[in-house]
């Protein structure tokens, strides 16, 4: 099993620039790269009915993001999103609809007080792994 993600420092960032940049709503989006390695950002629009607690990647950023993916050979490593207002670990909401067991889930704080505002988790079977992430 997965147990640490290398992301590149630049993501890292952008990560929490878009979660700062659209709160009080959650943030969303895909992370791609290979062997384990997140070398692409792909930010989406949150389509959800209830944006400031729920996210939803929208359809045509997913189709879009996905067929970017295919054509330049990355694999989907993360799906991401942010807690604006509450921890950054996963909800229940969050294991309920944790659809991709092989795929990393990344939850991001945009709060300044936060101690780490970037944590992933393995999320299979309602079962909850942190990863580490280790910074590129």
């Amino acid at each position: 099993m997965l147990s640490a993600l290398r992301i590149r420092r630049q993501i890292l960032d952008a990560l929490l620039t878009h979660a700062r940049r659209n709160a009080p709503h959650e943030s969303c989006g895909l992370l791609a790269g290979r062997n384990v390695e997140i070398t692409m950002f792909y930010p989406a629009e949150n389509a959800a009915s209830t944006p400031s607690t729920n996210f939803e990647i929208a359809p045509r950023d997913l189709f879009r993001i996905m067929r970017e993916l295919r054509a330049a050979d990355l694999e989907l490593l993360a799906i991401y999103h942010s807690h604006p207002s509450s921890d950054n670990s996963p909800s229940p909401t969050d294991i309920a609809t944790a659809y991709y067991p092989e795929t990393a889930y990344i939850i991001v704080s945009p709060r300044a007080d936060t101690p780490n505002p970037i944590r992933a988790f393995h999320i299979r079977d309602n079962t909850v792994t942190e990863l580490a992430i280790e910074p590129r």
